[in-house]
């Protein structure tokens, strides 16, 4: 069973499963971390959808350097949960199933590539604490290991 976090999913409202794959990035006390800053700022892991076809590594790779410039190397899969939102970016209502990594920040190659992101980094207790979802702040408190 994956664990869910955030609010349960509404009754009667269909979603559409979309797999993803994100990234803790840590370097030197500090973790990489993307703010989406419309519809409303957001500290987010690095991360996105898994295109159809595409394998989880691949799309970790390419969502890591969308959103915020980086190159990085050796992921290793640190786990997975769930949580069901409503993406206004998609009008889409999603159970977004969001398997984290930990990788290593190897180098900016770009500013972010993706609208609307900017590169932001933090000590790795503090974005522990202000992440933008429950799920995220949980799996960097595991890094931090604070959980």
């Amino acid at each position: 069973m994956i664990r869910r976090f955030g609010a349960p999913p509404h009754k009667n409202q269909t979603y559409r499963a979309r797999p993803g794959a994100y990234a803790l990035l840590p370097h030197d006390g500090q973790l990489l971390l993307t703010c989406q800053l419309q519809p409303e700022p957001d500290l987010q892991l690095p991360g996105g959808g898994i295109d159809p076809g595409e394998s989880p590594l691949p799309a970790l790779h390419r969502e890591v350097l969308e959103e915020t410039g980086w190159k990085i190397a050796a992921p290793k899969r640190l786990g997975t949960f769930r949580r069901f939102v409503f993406m206004p970016e998609y009008d889409l209502w999603a159970e977004k199933i969001c398997h984290i990594y930990t990788a290593r920040p190897v180098m900016p190659l770009c500013d972010p590539l993706e609208p609307h992101h900017e590169t932001v980094w933090l000590p790795l207790a503090d974005a522990a604490a202000v992440l933008g979802n429950a799920g995220d702040r949980y799996f960097a408190r595991v890094l931090a290991g604070l959980a």
